[in-house]
């Protein structure tokens, strides 16, 4: 019996530990364990602690506190063991579990009531967090207690209103699309939370982590002109501000999910591939200051994907890109990056070599929902071009072919940006096409109620292409705006240090066509051709080519009827509506039903200041001519004038220069001061929308159907960048007999023909 007793008592000893152990959901004990470690190794780190611990240290001496700050008490009392943590994160519970309800008036009062919305998705995170961090410190009488009031003001109302077949009201696109991954995500995380005291708990868990291959995956509607969750690139169309926030709620459920059932399967999406990469793509980044994001939609400038990178990288997502990114948002010191949250996620790298940049594209289109990015360089303060041809609705504006521009550290050409929702000028300016950098026809864009019923038409994005020294993307806003325009196409030529806009415009009747032009800093017409846009260091030129200039000279428009007309109109600060901010309109001298503006920015360097590129414009009955020569190149941009849809069963054929071809756009680089009627002297050709370029019976390109290409290297070792029919057989000119080339970033073979001088290739399915 002596030896009865011992052993009874190791029994219940080692019961009473395992009764003690959590798999917790975010503040697990391997996180603690880390954070333990970087602050004993790293001083930022060591100095966001103690900061944190001195504002968890002067939350014990508030009577009242919010229900997050119980996210700060709870790391501390996991860090430290000190109960007066979870003594004071203890009262925050049960002050929150007496309530009558987690959501805010205004959702209860509509008919029937939302009793599940945001205000209960962030409760429920915080109380769950809370309840998680000091479960040990709770008696089961209290856990038992704080656990049904957990599901009666969080899980249950959350269910009701967004799961349960008898009884929910709210889908996948509902308040756009983040918020039901906040409502239930957040729901499931709630449900792990009390899994121990609510039977049903762990089935609710299971079933909403099931039902995220529905929402990642939902294809939109068309009757409600809604729009898919996610490109299929990773992309959200909703802005950055709200990519982060609906894919933040989803990977902090599945990591809670995952700590806790470590070997449970789960849905693991492609997407969570791509994901952190929007963020990457969609920053431009800055030297010594924050970095700036691509501000389309309800977003700033000042927006980033930290949290979710962190997400991705605690869920073993990792690699160089990302680290790069945490480490360069903000100079390695993002505001977030002390939260407790950001703490206890706070990511151990295994090495700085950060070579990422080099390697990676420096464009890419996200064509499901309309955004492109294009820079010149990785490099901090390098030139970036976004532009956006997609949706509209809820958090997405009538945008459609708009285009922002940063360059040397500073956003110069921009978005307005947004306002409190609660302001009248959100609907009335900022959602609206006046607060964007888009085509007007008779005071006219977008219809004004796009932004609240979408359009069933959405504009669109095709044919990005990059060169070494050479970008092009095509923008189709004709379908959002064909209530008034039968053509709005925006073409983007990047040839060094100048970018061509090329608008492609059709009306039903005659009429004036303007475009608005957004900026940052000052901006003044200078020596009548260019309108300067300069932020500090940062400078660039805006001139219109087509279909006419400014008038010469600074002369006054009055005298110079036939230029273009410049007219400042006044728009509202980025979400700061009571001040006033003006902005350009660039509009045509005459009514007219078919015109084509093309504009020319010029990026100002340090190189070229005293050096500009030189550009010329030439116009005949048939084609547009813009020349640019710079750093010792000179650039021929043709534009078909009967590629235009103006011509109906008859080919777009031209001599253009002794140039012959059907494309829409051709682009011919040469050396400065080469002969340019010898096309031996042809450094590359750039075919938009053509089938063939031919020169006194010679074959520079040939297909049978229309496509895209870029031939760099032209007539020497080629590299060819083609988009176009999957089964198509291409004829490229080579003056030296050659079996292959470079196709798409891959090795192709071909057949040449020593009396064509051609290499044929057989294209299928693009490879």
């Amino acid at each position: 019996m002596k030896k009865t007793i011992p052993f009874i008592i190791c029994c219940l000893f080692v019961l009473t530990a395992m009764a003690r152990e959590r798999n917790y959901l975010l503040y697990t004990d391997s996180n603690i364990s880390k954070l333990k470690n970087q602050i004993s190794n790293d001083k930022s780190v060591k100095d966001h602690w103690n900061t944190q611990y001195k504002m968890a240290k002067d939350l014990l001496k508030k009577d009242k506190l919010k229900s997050k700050d119980g996210l700060l008490l709870g790391l501390v009392y996991r860090m430290t063991g000190e109960e007066k943590f979870a003594s004071k994160l203890k009262e925050i519970l049960l002050s929150y579990t007496s309530k009558k309800t987690w959501e805010g008036a205004t959702l209860l009062k509509r008919t029937p009531a939302w009793k599940a919305g945001l205000g209960t998705s962030h409760t429920s995170y915080d109380i769950a967090m809370g309840f998680d961090c000091i479960y040990n410190y709770l008696s089961e009488t209290e856990r038992q207690d704080i656990a049904k009031d957990i599901v009666r003001l969080g899980i249950t109302p959350a269910r009701e209103d967004w799961l349960e077949p008898e009884k929910n009201m709210h889908t996948y696109d509902t308040m756009g699309h983040n918020w039901w991954s906040a409502c239930v995500y957040m729901s499931g995380l709630t449900s792990l939370s009390v899994r121990n005291e609510i039977p049903e708990a762990t089935k609710w868990a299971e079933e909403i982590q099931e039902s995220a291959i529905e929402w990642i995956n939902y294809t939109g509607s068309v009757l409600q002109n809604k729009p898919p969750t996610f490109d299929q690139d990773g992309g959200f169309y909703e802005s950055i501000n709200y990519a982060s926030y609906a894919a933040s709620q989803y990977l902090l459920f599945l990591s809670a999910y995952q700590n806790v059932w470590s070997n449970t399967p789960i849905y693991k999406s492609p997407i969570l591939d791509k994901i952190g990469d929007f963020f990457i793509n969609t920053t431009y980044y800055v030297k010594g200051g924050e970095d700036l994001a691509v501000n389309f939609g309800d977003s700033g400038l000042i927006a980033t994907g930290d949290r979710i990178v962190r997400l991705l990288w605690n869920l073993g997502y990792q690699n160089e890109g990302y680290q790069y990114y945490m480490n360069h948002i903000s100079n390695g010191e993002n505001r977030d990056s002390s939260s407790a949250e950001a703490l206890i996620l706070n990511p151990d790298f295994k090495s700085n070599n950060l070579s990422f940049s080099k390697n990676r594209p420096k464009s890419h289109l996200y064509k499901d929902m309309g955004w492109a990015t294009m820079r010149n360089s990785w490099d901090d303060n390098a030139t970036m071009l976004a532009v956006k041809s997609g949706f509209t609705w809820n958090h997405a504006h009538a945008d459609a072919g708009s285009y922002i521009l940063f360059h040397n550290g500073k956003n110069l050409i921009i978005d307005s940006g947004g306002a409190s929702y609660l302001s009248p000028l959100y609907t009335e300016f900022y959602c609206q096409s006046e607060a964007h950098n888009v085509i007007f026809f008779n005071g006219k864009a977008q219809n004004r109620k796009d932004p609240y019923f979408g359009n069933v038409n959405p504009g669109s994005l095709h044919n990005l292409v990059e060169g070494d020294n050479f970008k092009y993307l095509l923008a189709n806003a004709t379908g959002p705006y064909s209530h008034i325009l039968t053509r709005n196409y925006r073409n983007f030529i990047w040839v060094g240090d100048v970018i061509l806009v090329i608008d492609d415009l059709l009306a039903f009747e005659p009429g004036k066509f303007e475009w608005f032009l957004h900026y940052n800093g000052e901006s003044t017409l200078k020596g009548g051709i260019d309108l300067t846009i300069k932020d500090e260091d940062a400078k660039i030129r805006v001139r219109p080519l087509f279909p006419n200039t400014f008038p010469p000279g600074g002369e006054r428009p009055h005298d110079f009827p036939e230029h273009m007309l410049l007219t400042e109109k006044i728009g509202h600060e980025d979400h700061h509506p009571e001040e006033e901010k003006p902005f350009w309109s660039i509009s045509h001298f005459e009514e007219t039903a078919r015109t084509k503006f093309i504009s020319a920015i010029i990026l100002e360097n340090d190189d070229n200041e005293n050096n500009l590129p030189v550009i010329t414009r030439d116009e005949t009955k048939d084609y547009l001519k813009v020349s640019i020569t710079q750093k010792g190149e000179t650039t021929e941009v043709y534009f078909n004038l009967l590629a235009d849809g103006s011509l109906k069963h008859r080919n777009s054929l031209i001599n253009i220069d002794g140039w012959e071809t059907d494309a829409y756009i051709t682009v011919l680089k040469f050396d400065e001061g080469a002969d340019k009627t010898n096309i031996n002297n042809v450094n590359e050709v750039f075919i938009g929308h053509g089938s063939y370029l031919r020169r006194d019976g010679q074959v520079l390109i040939h297909a049978l159907s229309k496509y895209t290409a870029l031939v760099e290297n032209f007539g020497a070792q080629p590299n060819l960048i083609f988009q176009g029919q999957p089964n198509t057989t291409v004829n490229l000119y080579s003056p030296k007999n050659i079996n292959s080339l470079k196709l798409n970033d891959a090795t192709k073979n071909g057949d040449y023909n020593d009396s064509k001088k051609t290499i044929k290739l057989l294209i299928r399915d693009n490879k």
